[in-house]
């Protein structure tokens, strides 16, 4: 069995590593790309209700990923058919 080093005990999970740090264009770019797909999307109204739930969480890591799925918050609240996919049940 392969003991972890000091940095990849700091480093955590792959969720944590360096590609979690995105920029604001970058995530605005990827919804403006969901925009050309609005039955893929939920509301305004329903989409800032999910971030800000998602903002209020504790598992919301560099603000911007979830703890649970990896994923960008402001992407996956955006988008209809996903939930919130935190193990003791949705948020949203």
């Amino acid at each position: 069995m392969r003991m972890a080093t000091e940095s990849q005990r700091q480093e955590g999970c792959k969720g944590c590593s360096a590609s979690v740090h995105v920029e604001e264009a970058q995530l605005q770019r990827i919804l403006s790309k969901l925009a050309l797909h609005p039955g893929d999307c939920v509301s305004d109204t329903q989409y800032e209700d999910r971030l800000s739930h998602c903002e209020g969480c504790s598992s919301l890591q560099y603000g911007t990923t979830c703890a649970h799925c990896g994923c960008f918050v402001k992407v996956r609240a955006k988008l209809a058919v996903k939930g919130c996919p935190h193990p003791s049940g949705s948020r949203w």
